[in-house]
């Protein structure tokens, strides 16, 4: 069914966003590698971490759900059990590569695949690491493609210079490592989200950070705690932007995570001339969150590329809405990654923000925007991508007519309550 969005006058309100996805997978997955019970409480019901669920239930890990709050009743390192049947991760790449690297350290066969996106998505990534630390893993194109068949075992300890700044990567050799003796050790060209990172520490790993090096020492006993898990800044972000270009707008977003591997898109939206005001922070088991309040701005088209793009690379669909309402041009370079998530996603906003009359260029590593061109109703799609949807309804919000945005299911997968939320702020003077 189309999402359909209707142009809107004013838009004012507090909101909470759900819990942070990424987040939300990690403390099922480690909490299921821990001794003892994990209290897990702002879980994002979305289906990508329904996958996580489903996926750690079918390795033998009792886990109960209530709306967003999740006990899990861990099995340690060494307590999973053969999966009876294939893990299906859904559509979330975050599951698939993250597991690969627990089963990788499990002395079991599995069999992993996903929907048709999964099976597009490069997983040689991990693959290759994870077999260089003794895993055999077979997939599709020579282990390039899901679904894969792993069977792990006895792993070695491995330094990995990772060719791509990937929080998946990272993760998915940081949580085998800890199947390996000694220190096992990864090295990006840039800084990813550290999720992983803070979440094992504290659980009670061994783990180690420099600049873009991580390393973590094999063995530890994990031991069950509970974890709040902060409202989503990728799902902020849409309402943020909204708040920057509707005239007369002012939203308040509380309980946002802050980590700073993950704030990009607040610094390049100051930079763009955002008003953008952060309070009430603090620290909740290594992870900063704080409230965000946003008011219209007049915006200013910049260049955007280098290191920050791992810290918003999700985000850049909707940087793409504000910079149609910024004055003069905004280029987005080095984000190539966005062409091998849910879909390709430099094409798919160009297509969208196009078919509404934006003036958007698609570069072979990003996008250049044009801004101050007048949008118009259409019909848009969504290539069944969530972030891709929910950026073309916030930029229907400013179009002239009505907006007709296809396959919006997808936004269950991050955001079950978008739509409503949406509705909830617009004001009819």
């Amino acid at each position: 069914m189309p999402l359909v969005i209707s142009p809107a006058k004013k838009l004012q309100g507090t909101l909470r966003v759900p819990g942070d996805k990424s987040i939300s997978h990690r403390a099922v997955m480690i909490g299921s590698l821990a001794t003892g019970k994990t209290e897990i409480e702002g879980f994002l019901p979305g289906e990508d971490c329904l996958s996580t669920i489903r996926c750690m239930r079918a390795l033998g890990v009792p886990i109960r759900r209530v709306h967003d709050l999740v006990t899990v009743e861990g099995r340690g390192l060494q307590g999973l059990q053969e999966p009876a049947n294939i893990l299906d991760v859904g559509n979330s790449g975050t599951t698939i590569r993250l597991i690969s690297g627990i089963l990788a350290g499990q002395s079991f066969l599995s069999v992993l695949t996903g929907d048709s996106s999964i099976r597009r998505r490069p997983m040689g990534r991990v693959v290759k690491p994870l077999r260089e630390m003794g895993a055999f893993i077979q997939g599709r194109q020579g282990g390039g493609f899901a679904p894969l068949v792993i069977q792990g075992g006895k792993l070695k300890p491995l330094t990995y210079h990772s060719l791509v700044a990937s929080a998946q990567v990272k993760s998915a050799i940081l949580l085998a490592g800890l199947f390996a003796p000694g220190w096992t050790e990864v090295r990006e060209p840039a800084l990813s989200r550290n999720h992983t990172e803070l979440m094992l520490k504290a659980f009670g790993a061994e783990i180690e950070g420099e600049r873009t090096s991580t390393r973590i020492k094999g063995g530890a006993m994990l031991n069950g705690r509970k974890v709040t898990v902060p409202g989503d800044i990728s799902s902020a972000a849409f309402f943020i932007v909204a708040g920057l270009i509707m005239p007369d707008a002012r939203i308040i977003i509380e309980n946002v995570g802050l980590n700073p591997t993950r704030d990009g898109i607040i610094e390049v939206l100051r930079a763009m001339g955002a008003h953008l005001s952060i309070y009430d922070t603090q620290v909740v088991a290594g992870e900063l969150m704080g409230t965000i309040e946003v008011q219209n701005s007049n915006l200013q088209g910049i260049r955007v590329g280098g290191a920050i793009i791992p810290r918003l690379i999700d985000e850049i669909p909707i940087l793409a809405v504000a910079a149609l309402f910024a004055k003069g041009v905004t280029e987005i370079r080095d984000a190539a990654e966005l062409k091998v998530k849910e879909s390709n996603r430099i094409q798919a906003i160009c297509e969208g923000l196009t078919c509404l009359g934006g003036h958007v260029e698609e570069l072979t590593d990003g996008l250049r925007i044009y801004g101050g061109k007048p949008l118009y109703g259409g019909v848009c799609h969504s290539r069944n991508d969530h972030r891709i949807a929910m950026s073309l309804a916030i930029a229907g919000l400013r179009a002239q007519g009505e907006t007709r945005v296809g396959e919006a299911e997808s936004i269950n997968i991050s955001f079950p309550r978008f739509t409503e939320i949406l509705n909830g702020l617009k004001k009819e003077r």
